[in-house]
């Protein structure tokens, strides 16, 4: 068992990963990491917590680590700002030469936050708060970064906006007449795949599961360069041939616009989107969750990479 579209201007509904797949992905790190490295981020950590008055949607993870790699998605609630940080939004059909102009310098994308997040971690100079800020910022957008969804779009910011029936649950409206549903593409990528295929799993046992099965493959993924966008892009190659490619309803590619919420889409694209009457089950999740698998393992592989390469 195991670059946003240069003009959206808000992020995605749902939190890239769930709260277990972030976990997961921070518990694997912490398996690579070196002692030294360990240390230090924990100290970081330590030294300056969350602000206890910061309200957090998951529950206490028990890991100094684990806990951090959900914070960020609490803190855009009060730091809106941060928002366009988790994402890039690459269309679909878009060129790879293309790929600047998805991550404008007024908002940022997910590349340029962790390159700015991880200069402020190995700022010698920067206070321990500016510190254990972007450790979190780090440990959080390696995660978002290799969910596929949170770099391609196809006018549905990241899928949020297309229903989907996932193993009977059908989509419900909510509210009505706002084109926003669950469950969505976007939300099943972040949740519902992992909790199928881990159910009643603890996100330790899942991580010490996937650090199992990919073993062999862990070390090489942190010996490759770290390249932002070249993880962006074969996050955006894999929503395209597997989140929007296995879908039972093929869905067309439109010419790309910029969308700031789902109630953007006409009537009529919203009813066309409901009308796919896209049903997943044993198919697309036989498919979806290897491809998720894999990515919480290399994210976890590489933030430790990158950890440790702060941290020499």
């Amino acid at each position: 068992m195991i670059m946003i579209f240069a003009l959206v201007a808000l992020a995605p509904a749902a939190n890239a990963w769930g709260c277990k797949g972030h976990e997961v992905v921070a518990l694997i790190a912490e398996q690579h990491l070196t002692p030294h490295a360990k240390a230090i981020a924990l100290h970081i950590l330590a030294a300056a917590p969350v602000d206890p008055n910061l309200t957090r949607y998951c529950p206490a993870a028990g890991d100094p680590l684990a806990d951090a790699s959900t914070w960020a998605d609490d803190e855009r609630r009060v730091r809106p700002e941060t928002a366009p940080w988790h994402f890039i939004d690459i269309p679909r059909g878009a060129l790879k030469t293309d790929f600047a102009k998805y991550c404008p310098p007024a908002n940022g994308c997910v590349i340029s936050a962790l390159s700015d997040q991880l200069r402020i971690l190995r700022d010698s100079s920067a206070t321990t708060e500016a510190r254990a800020e972007a450790l979190r910022f780090v440990i959080h957008f390696a995660g978002d970064i290799h969910q596929p969804l949170h770099a391609s779009t196809n006018n549905d910011l990241g899928g949020n906006c297309v229903p989907v029936t996932f193993f009977g649950q059908a989509p419900e409206e909510s509210p009505p007449g706002s084109g926003s549903f669950h469950p969505n593409l976007h939300s099943i990528w972040d949740v519902d795949i992992i909790e199928h295929f881990s159910a009643g799993e603890s996100s330790l046992g899942l991580a010490n599961a996937l650090n199992r099965k990919f073993a062999a493959r862990i070390r090489a993924w942190q010996q490759q360069p770290a390249v932002f966008s070249a993880w962006a892009w074969e996050s955006h190659e894999l929503a395209e041939k597997i989140a929007y490619g296995e879908l039972p309803r093929r869905i067309p590619v439109p010419e790309p616009r910029a969308l700031n919420s789902c109630s953007d889409l006409s009537a009529s694209e919203r009813e066309q989107l409901s009308q796919l009457d896209e049903k997943l089950a044993d198919s697309y999740e036989n498919a979806a969750a290897p491809v998720v698998q894999e990515q919480l393992a290399k994210a976890g592989a590489r933030l430790a990479a990158l950890l440790n390469s702060v941290w020499l």
